[in-house]
């Protein structure tokens, strides 16, 4: 890991976007990985600095991720509802759903970062996901509507399969 680590503090000065708190991201995420039960696996197939990076970007951006909830939100003072029995938004809250979020944005990350078909399908996912039309996105593009949608139904068989093998039981 050392001889990395320079490599994986420009990556996080990169992805944070030359925030000051790109050094604590790195760190965290460099204490994550070597944690992380497949992490020797991971190096060994020369697919480390993915997933490094992938731990960066989700410690980053998000606000579920456990960098979040360590640094930013530690000692915050939350302050009591003023009506007790009234149901608020952390009730009804989806920790599950959120949870399936993060997943499938490390999932894309992950598809993003490769360099066979997976890239093409992440892409066209990701457009998808913005406007859900396949006919639309045709008119954009000038990619065929049959092509975009079985890259995007292509896209959505590989992110189920990827959340059945990381154990996560959610329907796309």
């Amino acid at each position: 890991m050392t001889e990395r680590y320079d490599d994986i503090i420009i990556m996080s000065k990169k992805i944070c976007r030359g925030s000051n708190e790109s050094l604590d991201v790195a760190h965290f995420a460099i204490t994550e990985f070597m944690e992380h039960e497949r992490g020797q696996e991971l190096v060994d197939s020369g697919k480390g600095m993915q997933f490094i990076s992938g731990i960066i970007w989700r410690s980053f951006n998000s606000s579920t991720s456990a960098y979040h909830t360590v640094y930013r939100q530690k000692g915050k003072v939350f302050g009591l509802h003023e009506y007790y029995d009234a149901p608020t938004d952390i009730d009804n809250y989806d920790y599950e759903g959120d949870l399936v979020i993060e997943a499938i944005q490390g999932i894309l990350e992950d598809m993003a970062a490769d360099k066979s078909d997976l890239w093409y399908r992440a892409q066209l996912f990701k457009m998808w996901i913005e406007t859900p039309n396949y006919s639309e996105l045709s008119r954009r593009t000038g990619i065929p509507r049959t092509s975009i949608s079985q890259g995007v139904e292509e896209a959505k068989t590989y992110i189920r399969q990827q959340l059945i093998n990381r154990g996560i039981d959610y329907e796309l």
